[in-house]
């Protein structure tokens, strides 16, 4: 018989203690600790973006959340589009330089016609042939790409802040906390010489905040230190908070990560190391127009460096120059970033990092089988001989050009954030902290803890999450000075896609500063799956490929569903800086143009791999010897 106290609880002499007078029965009412991955993007443009506006894409916000939130739309070719899953959250970054200029033109906004610039472009995209649509491009271009020289044509106007908030009106609408976030963003579009220097700014703030200015665009400026005055003054006159986030440090010819400040050519200093981080805690690792992880000349001892690499120059007339490569690419900034921070007292680099597609299409499109293109004139056409041509660059059969820019372009990527709910402040303080990773696209879930006194039983324990804040630093984080002893351990999960592919292996990427004041880095498998085991020479052997490259199909047969892992580092001097990040690799799956030539029954483009390693990166967790 079970013997119940007066108040219908167990008998404190049958149990054998107290209960603690100031806990909650529910454990979960106490936890504070991010517990959700949400997987978003953080840079899709609409047609309110010139660059897509004025080659066709016709899409509009609302779309593009109705998109992102599992909706069925209308491409601007007609072709009806949706996600497989939707998404979490969304930002849409539309540029600031003359925001929503087609839809002005269609709609004869009185304030865009009213200037002699604006009715000259609408006078040459009247026609609203292909022709006429390039010739307004370019019309647009040429005031744009002035540089220090050019001027906003519509600044003396309100067609600026009616746009603007037109587009936060529509975040508003679709803004639904703790099931789908909307993120008011836009992006600056800062471009000198040509090189991609660019941000997408997003605000932890609603509309009443958002309204209260008009985007800094790089009319205004084309320097970031100018942009970071523009946001914090902002934040003070508020009360708002806002961040940066940059991307295609690839094609920014070793400006994003550069030694010296962009107009004065300055050394960094410790306050431009400071003011960098506290308003660009976040860089965009991978997107359509490359990856930005690593790159086979400056890591040749990586076998997966070169993923999504473009090398084709920055769009200006500079062309790419082995020593920029260091100033391009994130796993070197962040090693010379503690160069820096030995040197300064701060360190300039030391960002966190999500992936994004940056597709002007209106539609977030991210997996290999759904993907719409950078912009909505390479968009899937239901015309086979016209998609040919775009797929591959060729226009007659004899035509050689077939590794042209658009087949080399990734689908990818994807923004994942540990957060605590679903909405904008949990997500932005996401941001802020770094507890963010980067997909190519997949929805790989993954979750780090390091500490001093991890061992690999706590790998299984029930409360893994709980007991790695308490007891660690999550992705993002800081270790500091070293207990005697101690060495830095890691425990790691990752787990796949569950509409996706099976995990090929875990690796943690250490970078240093040795003794001599040199950077180093050093490459680890500490998880897979199947039975193989590394070589002689260290390396891993590859896990297989099933990829059926004419039917455009693969098999999970190999793999693993989940991958975890326990790794302390080998090599580790309590005396020099490091970093720590992870890489998730899935196995080999069709590319984008594999799926599309099964589709439409063409040729593949040549000079592209008709497979792909889908992958996941998290933030680094830093070591310092002080504190």
């Amino acid at each position: 018989m079970l013997l119940l106290g007066s108040t219908g609880a167990l008998s404190q002499e049958l149990v054998g203690i107290a209960p603690d007078p100031d806990a909650e029965y529910s454990p979960y009412i106490q936890y504070d600790f991010p517990n959700q991955v949400l997987f978003g993007d953080t840079h899709l443009h609409t047609g309110y973006s010139a660059d897509a506006g004025l080659v066709g894409a016709t899409t509009t916000p609302d779309d593009a959340y109705r998109f992102a939130k599992g909706e069925t739309v209308i491409s601007s070719h007609g072709i009806p589009a949706r996600l497989q899953r939707p998404l979490d959250f969304l930002v849409v970054a539309d540029h600031a330089e003359n925001l929503g200029l087609t839809f002005g033109i269609e709609e004869k906004n009185e304030a865009l016609l009213g200037t002699e610039w604006g009715r000259g472009i609408a006078e040459v995209i009247a026609p609203k042939t292909p022709q006429a649509m390039a010739d307004a491009y370019l019309y647009w271009a040429k005031t744009f790409s002035l540089g220090e020289n050019s001027e906003d044509p519509l600044a003396a106007t309100d067609f600026n802040k009616t746009m603007w908030q037109r587009m936060t009106e529509a975040a508003e609408r679709h803004n639904d906390p703790g099931k789908f976030t909307t993120l008011i963003g836009y992006e600056w579009t800062a471009g000198p010489s040509g090189n991609n220097l660019h941000r997408n700014i997003i605000f932890r703030d609603g509309k009443d905040k958002a309204d209260q200015i008009i985007p800094f665009s790089s009319y205004n400026s084309e320097d970031p230190e100018d942009l970071w005055d523009w946001m914090e003054k902002y934040e003070s006159s508020t009360g708002g908070r806002m961040l940066a986030i940059p991307h295609n440090g690839n094609l920014s010819n070793g400006l994003m990560f550069d030694d010296v400040t962009l107009t004065s050519k300055a050394p960094l200093d410790r306050a431009y190391a400071e003011r960098r981080m506290r308003f660009e805690p976040v860089y965009e690792i991978t997107q359509i127009k490359g990856d930005g992880e690593a790159h086979p000349m400056l890591s040749p001892n990586d076998e997966f460096a070169d993923y999504g690499t473009w090398d084709k120059g920055s769009f200006g007339p500079e062309l790419k120059t082995p020593e920029m490569l260091p100033r391009e690419y994130a796993r070197e900034a962040w090693k010379r970033g503690m160069a820096y921070e030995v040197k300064l007292g701060a360190n300039p680099f030391k960002f966190g990092v999500v992936g994004s597609t940056d597709a002007h299409t209106g539609l977030s499109t991210t997996q290999e089988d759904n993907f719409f293109g950078k912009v909505s004139m390479v968009e899937p056409t239901s015309d086979p001989v016209r998609f040919e041509e775009q797929i591959t660059g060729r226009t007659t059969p004899d035509d050689p050009s077939d590794d042209i820019i658009h087949a080399q372009a990734l689908a990818s990527g994807l923004a994942a954030v540990w957060a605590r709910e679903n909405t904008r402040e949990a997500i932005w303080d996401a941001f802020e902290r770094k507890e963010v990773f980067a997909t190519t696209g997949t929805r790989i879930r993954v979750r780090v803890f390091a500490g001093w006194e991890f061992s690999e039983d706590d790998l299984n324990r029930s409360d893994f999450a709980r007991y790695g804040y308490d007891n660690g630093v999550p992705m993002g984080g800081d270790l500091f000075n070293a207990p005697e002893g101690a060495v830095p351990s890691l425990l790691i999960r990752a787990i796949r896609d569950p509409d996706g592919a099976n995990l090929d292996r875990i690796q943690v990427i250490k970078g240093w500063l040795d003794a001599n004041g040199e950077t180093r880095e050093q490459i680890y498998d500490v998880g897979w799956s199947g039975d193989r085991q590394p070589g002689a020479d260290g390396k891993l052997p590859p896990v297989g490929n099933t990829v059926d490259v004419e039917q455009a199909t693969y098999s999970n047969s190999i793999g693993a569903a989940g991958l975890q892992a326990y790794w302390r580092d080998p090599e580790f001097d309590p005396a020099q800086r490091a970093f720590y990040y992870v890489r998730v690799l899935e196995i080999p799956t069709p590319n984008w143009t594999t799926y599309d030539a099964k589709f439409f029954g063409i040729g593949r483009p040549k000079g592209v791999e008709p497979t792909q390693q889908e992958r996941a990166y998290t933030s680094p967790i830093w070591y310092s010897p002080e504190g």
